[in-house]
């Protein structure tokens, strides 16, 4: 009944006494996971209800055993099926696009409109359940913040994280806010519309790429189709996976401030007539010369056109309502 094994642990599938499926996360007695954090995964899960986040049915801490009682998802999660040549073809554009969608309302829900501002703090596609019908579902609120209604970030000494997901400013400096859930998930998306993993390295003409500096090199050339899966190329919408290729990298640029927040992404991919701004340099960001301006600087100007959207210079905050 082993559904699969993390850094804290085991999950196993169970039947509860009425018949209904649960997943069981039981936590190893070596796990860097303690009380006090199994204790916050159970506060922080235990005050969300959303379509898009897993829920909590029920916990046991006694002595050195830690448990955690979820619903059930039957199709394992977004890598699963991400990044196995086998099963790529079971996610089309449409799917993945819907995913990209679902995630989005999800962490919406938990930076803004769950009346709390929770920071996840390790969303990565091993953490995106898959239901049935292959709506997304954000799972392990472990390493999760809250905090009140004015405060968005804070700093910490414990680095902790998966390589290739986190922030430039949480890695280098210790700081983590809603922008760093944003940097996350434009990874997330380029993953999705790639099927490519953050660590996946391109390597050409002895050129060597990680998966951010390929997309931002391919947006830069005004090739940006050259990121997409060839599984899903022939029958995806071109625009729309563009626009997204777009708005993936405006959340992994460097400076947090230039990254949207969660309500302004979500109008991104609902009102498709909205401008979107020009991104800039993306973070962990391998320069050479190929994707380098002539002087060595930064862009701030797009090269990429589509007949959907035009691109322009406004800034997210011009983007985000009071």
């Amino acid at each position: 009944n082993k559904l699969g094994q993390g850094g804290f642990g085991e999950v196993f599938k169970g039947t509860l006494p009425n018949g209904t499926e649960v997943a069981v996360k039981r936590l190893s007695k070596a796990s860097e996971q303690g009380a006090e954090e199994f204790k916050n995964e159970v506060v922080v899960v235990a005050k969300l209800q959303h379509r898009n986040l897993v829920r909590l049915l029920g916990f046991c801490l006694e002595r050195e055993e830690k448990i955690l009682v979820y619903e059930y998802i039957p199709n394992k999660s977004l890598d699963y099926f991400l990044f196995d040549p086998t099963k790529q073809g079971q996610l089309d554009w449409t799917k993945r696009y819907n995913i990209i969608r679902g995630i989005t309302r999800g962490i919406l829900y938990l930076h803004q409109d769950s009346r709390l501002t929770i920071i996840h703090r390790d969303l990565k596609a091993s953490n995106i359940l898959l239901d049935m019908d292959m709506n997304p579902k954000i799972a392990d609120f472990g390493m999760a913040r809250i905090f009140g209604m004015h405060q968005t970030g804070a700093n910490t000494n414990r680095i902790a994280g998966t390589r290739g997901y986190m922030s430039p400013e949480y890695v280098m400096q210790g700081r983590f806010s809603t922008k760093s859930d944003v940097y996350s998930f434009g990874v997330i998306v380029l993953e999705i519309i790639s099927g490519q993993k953050t660590t996946f390295v391109h390597q050409s003409d002895t050129i060597a790429e990680n998966l951010v500096t390929y997309a931002w090199t391919m947006w830069r050339n005004g090739s940006p189709l050259e990121l997409v899966d060839p599984t899903i190329l022939e029958n995806c919408q071109p625009q729309e996976v563009t626009r997204c290729i777009h708005i993936a990298l405006l959340c992994v640029q460097r400076n947090p401030k230039d990254r949207p927040t969660l309500s302004t992404i979500n109008l991104m991919l609902t009102s498709k007539s909205l401008l979107l701004p020009a991104p800039h340099q993306p973070g962990f960001f391998f320069p050479n010369r190929h994707n380098q301006e002539p002087d060595g600087s930064e862009s701030s100007h797009s090269v990429i056109r589509s007949t959907s959207h035009t691109l322009n210079d406004v800034t997210i905050t011009d983007l985000d309502p009071r």
